[in-house]
């Protein structure tokens, strides 16, 4: 009985060959993964560019910021393209940066890490 069951699960169809799987359903998979893959990573991405814009545009007077090479100051004066800000309070130091340089807008709650920076 064991044996009858074991030959009916094997079942050769005509011809005797075994049969091959269609080339193209493997391609039009992986071209449906990669086709996910691409629309949720653009996604991210322009959700990311716009919260930055958005950032950006609200810059103001006296906001804390950070700068894309991990420089802490205040802003002094913002103008159309570029943000003038201070990072020395004992000497006045003042650096004048592109608006696009300024990664971060510190709140008193946020303390920038070691993980933020890189």
């Amino acid at each position: 009985m064991f044996e009858t069951i074991c030959l009916i699960g094997q079942t050769v169809p005509s011809g005797g060959q075994p049969q091959q799987s269609n080339p193209m359903v493997f391609f039009v998979g992986i071209a449906l993964f990669m086709m996910v893959f691409f629309f949720i990573s653009s996604r991210s991405s322009r959700k990311e560019k716009q919260k930055k814009q958005q950032m950006i545009e609200n810059l103001a007077k006296n906001d804390r910021v950070m700068t894309i090479g991990g420089i802490l100051g205040t802003v002094v004066s913002v103008k159309d393209n570029e943000v003038i800000v201070k990072v020395d309070e004992s000497t006045n130091t003042r650096m004048t940066f592109l608006k696009r340089a300024i990664q971060q807008v510190i709140t008193g709650d946020d303390k920038p890490s070691l993980d933020e920076r890189t």
